[in-house]
């Protein structure tokens, strides 16, 4: 007959050895097992009752220990994007058609790739967006953004929404426009003063091209995202991601019309972000944290200039 156990906790059998941990558990409990147990298999309620309560605070540690790992709380981060060169003056567009609406009282459309603020550099239209995250605190907001046309123009260089969220594209000329998401089944033909509601149902790995088939130089970028961690930045640079996930690492992604990454990725000179040329970087940040990484200098050579 095979003794019931060592007092030491070991040789309980091949299920409690393949757990460690079950053998701290029942190690004190079946260390005193004697022979007259093993002669006599009776049930015995008072040990399976300490059985039930031990198993069920070693599950409750190890569902504590995991929550902890997943984070808790939320927390905001920011920045500023700055041109460390000379942009020069932007180019004019080749305006070709409907110049009655187009290039209304001789004015010219002008190049919008790369815009620089004057007095402070800044540089707009960056998009920064978290690639995944493990929670999401607000859901899909139930206001309709909007994205119009004037002038031949796109009013939104790059505009960014959530999967899912309305988007009223709108064309507010005299004329018709045809506005075409790549990517996307969305290419309708937009009359004059009127508009249509869009909601994507995928997001986009980077921004996607936004064109008019009827006036080839218009043109515009929109990245929709699932979680809704997406910024772009703003006419002096800024950017706010606020509400990320506290306590776990996300990884961010940067991107610019203009850069010379893969795909737009904005690769910057940041070794204490661990910044890739792939325009990814990483965050941890603490439950009400407001993270603020300060100046982020995009030299001349990344945008390819």
């Amino acid at each position: 007959m095979p003794a019931c156990s060592r007092s030491d906790g070991q040789h309980h059998g091949p299920w409690v050895t393949a757990r460690p941990w079950l053998a701290v558990v029942l190690g004190p409990l079946l260390s005193g097992c004697g022979s007259d147990r093993v002669a006599n298999p009776v049930a015995d309620a008072g040990l399976a009752v300490e059985l039930r309560s031990a198993l069920a605070s070693t599950v409750a540690a190890t569902s504590d220990t995991d929550a902890a790992e997943s984070g808790t709380g939320w927390g905001s981060l920011k920045g500023r994007f700055v041109f460390a060169g000379t942009a020069g003056d932007p180019r004019a567009l080749v305006v070709d058609k409907d110049t009655e609406v187009c290039s209304k009282d001789g004015a010219k459309l002008l190049d919008r790739s790369l815009l620089v603020d004057a007095s402070s550099k800044g540089v707009a239209n960056v998009v920064v967006f978290a690639r995944k995250t493990g929670r999401v605190r607000n859901p899909v907001p139930e206001t309709t953004l909007v994205f119009d046309q004037k002038n031949c123009e796109f009013l939104a260089p790059v505009f960014a929404a959530r999967v899912g969220q309305s988007i009223d594209v709108r064309n507010s000329d005299p004329i018709g426009h045809n506005t075409n998401i790549a990517g996307s089944s969305f290419n309708q033909l937009i009359p004059a003063g009127a508009g249509t509601v869009y909601k994507a149902d995928v997001e986009t790995g980077m921004p996607t091209m936004v064109t008019c088939n009827i006036h080839p130089w218009m043109k515009a970028f929109v990245v929709f995202r699932k979680d809704g961690y997406v910024a772009v930045s703003a006419t002096d640079g800024t950017f706010t991601l606020p509400d990320l996930p506290a306590g776990e690492t996300v990884e961010l992604q940067v991107w610019h019309e203009r850069s010379t990454g893969p795909s737009g990725a904005l690769g910057l000179d940041r070794p204490d972000l661990k910044w890739t040329p792939k325009g990814r970087f990483q965050v941890r940040l603490e439950p009400d944290e407001v993270k603020d990484l300060g100046t982020l200098e995009i030299p001349a050579s990344a945008l390819g200039i």
